[in-house]
């Protein structure tokens, strides 16, 4: 017999563990020991685990249509093309299965509109320590040179500058006349939990108006009320002219979506662009059902005020540690910054039951389920703090 794992790809290295079973913020294992959920399937399951709502309207939703194509109308997808344009401001709608699809979206939408302004080879100005995902165009936007690693050539049209830097945006605006667009996250997740100073997409909303940009937000970690807002741009009251959402949408669910301003209408046209399973009647329900129960139980709101309590008890706590650099978030996206690389933190994280991953080398990223509650959120910090206690 193979081993566990041996018929599969190793483009993960996994950690020796296999869960069964979850409900709320936990999971058991095939042993039956229960871990509390820090992670949430990297800022996806946003209902936590084992919903009933969402597990009754996939039943539902499964005995009667899973999937047609949209060759023809979908009132489902229209429903929900209606309910995230209302809660982001945008106007249209393109349903796929994933962030990094989402992304591509939005990369064709800016070459688009580059070529309909004449501008023969329209580039996108990305950031450095971005990740938009691991298709050629998206890896190519991603600002991770390990990442970019045996996939050369990579895809041309993209300009990279630091991220929460507006002076070095201004300094390539006016040295490259073929910018575009700007794809920016509000919030780097993978590259850190980098949260920019205040007024940063305020001041790319600026660049963007003055130059005839496209300001493109990627909320594929951050959306869905993760930060405390519906979407992490809404914190400063900007308007973008594109922002791409997946991970929460379906909360396990594969459903991404990109958002159009009407700067955008128009762009992608019969033909143009499609998917084969984006948007079917079943990733539809569960992503309505998922904004639905968001609502119902105010975790939007929820996310905001635990997650200011989260940071607060955590840097009492480890207000001595010389090691910690920074503890920062917004919302229930949370990061310790450690002084140099500690992998070995995943590890005595589960000693402790707890789940949660490092990014960046050195940035501990706490991403719990918007459904955590006060006392989960209590043993969350006390079995993270047990963790740190005994890490050397």
């Amino acid at each position: 017999m193979n081993k566990a794992g041996t018929n599969l790809m190793q483009t993960y290295q996994r950690l020796p563990l296999a869960f069964v079973r979850g409900k709320g913020a936990w999971l058991w294992d095939d042993k039956g020991n229960a871990y509390l959920d820090a992670l949430s399937g990297i800022a996806v399951v946003a209902l936590g685990h084992g919903n009933d709502v969402l597990a009754d309207a996939l039943g539902d939703q499964a005995r009667n249509l899973i999937h047609t194509s949209n060759l023809y109308r979908i009132p489902l997808q229209e429903e929900l093309g209606r309910k995230l344009c209302g809660l982001s401001g945008m106007s249209s709608a393109f349903f796929c299965n994933s962030g990094a699809e989402a992304n591509e979206a939005a990369i064709k939408i800016a070459r688009r509109y580059g070529h309909g302004k004449k501008v023969r080879v329209p580039s996108i100005m990305v950031t450095e320590g971005s990740f938009h995902g691991r298709t050629m165009a998206t890896l190519t936007a991603t600002g991770n040179r390990k990442a970019h690693a045996g996939f050369e050539p990579l895809v041309t049209g993209f300009k990279r500058v630091p991220y929460n830097d507006l002076d070095a945006v201004s300094q390539l605006a006016e040295s490259d006349p073929d910018i575009v667009a700007v794809l920016v996250e509000p919030i780097q997740g993978e590259g850190g939990v980098n949260i920019p100073d205040k007024n940063y997409l305020a001041g790319l909303r600026d660049h963007c108006d003055r130059r005839g940009w496209l300001l493109m937000v990627d909320e594929i970690q951050t959306g869905m009320g993760r930060t405390g807002k519906w979407f992490a741009f809404q914190h400063e009251g900007i308007q973008p002219d594109v922002v791409t959402v997946a991970k929460a949408l379906g909360n396990g669910v594969p459903v991404g979506a990109c958002l159009g301003a009407d700067t955008v209408r128009g762009l992608l046209t019969a033909g143009s662009h499609g998917t084969t399973f984006g948007g079917s009647p079943f990733a539809c329900r569960a992503a309505l059902t998922v904004v639905g129960e968001i609502e119902r139980n105010d975790l939007v709101n929820r996310a905001g005020e635990l997650g200011t309590r989260i940071l607060r008890d955590l840097s009492n706590r480890l207000a001595s540690d010389q090691r910690i650099r920074s503890i920062r978030g917004m919302g229930l996206m949370i990061a310790l910054e450690f002084d140099k690389p500690c992998p070995d933190l995943v590890s005595l994280c589960l000693n402790q039951r707890l789940l949660i991953n490092v990014t960046a080398g050195n940035v501990v990223r706490l991403l719990p389920p918007l459904v955590l509650d006060d006392e989960e959120a209590n043993l969350l910090v006390d079995r993270l703090v047990a963790a740190i206690r005994v890490y050397s």
